[in-house]
């Protein structure tokens, strides 16, 4: 992977800093050329919506990342697809398994107040009106200093620096998505009963890292490996291949809860390897153990465009 190249176009907020509230919305669009219109129209003036909310508090941090799904991509935009794009694929190992689930385009909604994540959402549904379906709507919430409901800080392994754009950002060799970014969305719910009866020590183990600091633990020589070594990306050529977690927990205690996964990433392929190792395992067989504790519920793809293709959308007319 070159280390050193420059995105002539802007990219969307991917990077984003995280905030004390998400939520992620995920919709279908419906197949009728009004439909898509209304969506061209309301993707192109997300920043005019931004705006407007986010005005009544700038330091809150409001953003808002679109992701477009490969069953609409090019009655959406009119382009070429993006050399990795396609629907979410199942991952099916012998004993769990991720599901794909529909889903055409996924709003990352994010700041550190909860009034403008719902006021610029209910804004949002409004211009959109019938032309979507809400398949999944979830929110998220900050919890401490950066955990998850299992107890560890999550996001520890992100990028920085140069290696952030680097790890997230499309470059030359897909002229088709450059300046764009791979995005898969997964719902996780916890049994924290069952993970609570463990010792520290036995969820240390299948973590790799400590609870307490988020310091990284030796890896197992041999046999069951933990998550944090299942979840790294090592290519034929030894290069580590990183991608960013926005993750958030989400729930309620007299429901259900969890943690919303959500990974940026140049290449959907490091996503999908990562998915495999952990329920395939590595080898075969060996999955990873925090899915004893952690079950998907939801599964989908998207390309996150440059901010110039969203606000180019309302050019586009509908083929025949």
């Amino acid at each position: 992977m070159s280390k050193t190249r420059r995105v002539p176009i802007a990219p969307q907020s991917v990077d984003a800093p995280l905030t004390g509230s998400a939520v992620f919305l995920v919709v279908t669009v419906s197949d009728s050329t009004d439909a898509y219109a209304s969506v061209r129209s309301a993707l192109s003036d997300l920043s005019g919506l931004l705006k407007t909310v986010g005005f009544r508090d700038l330091d809150a941090a409001l953003a808002c990342t679109v992701g477009i799904g490969a069953r609409v991509w090019a009655e959406l935009t009119g382009r070429p697809l993006p050399a990795e794009l396609h629907t979410f694929a199942p991952v099916r190992g012998a004993v769990h398994e991720a599901p794909s689930t529909p889903g055409d385009l996924l709003f990352h909604i994010r700041s550190n107040r909860r009034d403008l994540c719902f006021e610029f959402e209910r804004l949002l549904l409004e211009e959109l009106g019938s032309a979507v379906t809400v398949v999944d709507e979830t929110e998220g919430f900050r919890y401490f200093d950066v955990r998850d409901l299992l107890g560890f800080v999550d996001g520890t392994a992100n990028p920085v620096g140069p290696d952030l754009p680097d790890s997230t950002l499309i470059g030359e060799e897909d002229p088709a998505g450059i300046g764009g970014s791979y995005v898969v969305v997964q719902k996780y719910t916890h049994p924290l009963d069952k993970w609570n009866a463990l010792t520290t020590e036995q969820q240390e183990a299948i973590i790799g890292r400590r609870k307490s600091d988020g310091v990284e633990l030796d890896d197992a020589e041999s046999g069951q490996k933990a998550h944090k070594t299942l979840a790294t990306i090592v290519d034929d050529e030894g290069v580590e291949h990183d991608i960013l977690r926005d993750n958030m927990p989400f729930g309620s205690p007299a429901t259900e809860m969890g943690t919303y996964f959500i990974g940026y990433s140049r290449r959907l392929s490091v996503i999908e390897k990562m998915l495999e190792r952990m329920f395939i395992g590595d080898p075969p067989g060996l999955h990873d153990r925090l899915l004893d504790f952690s079950t998907p519920i939801t599964g989908s793809a998207f390309f996150v465009p440059p901010a110039d293709v969203l606000e180019e959308l309302e050019d586009v007319t509908s083929t025949p």
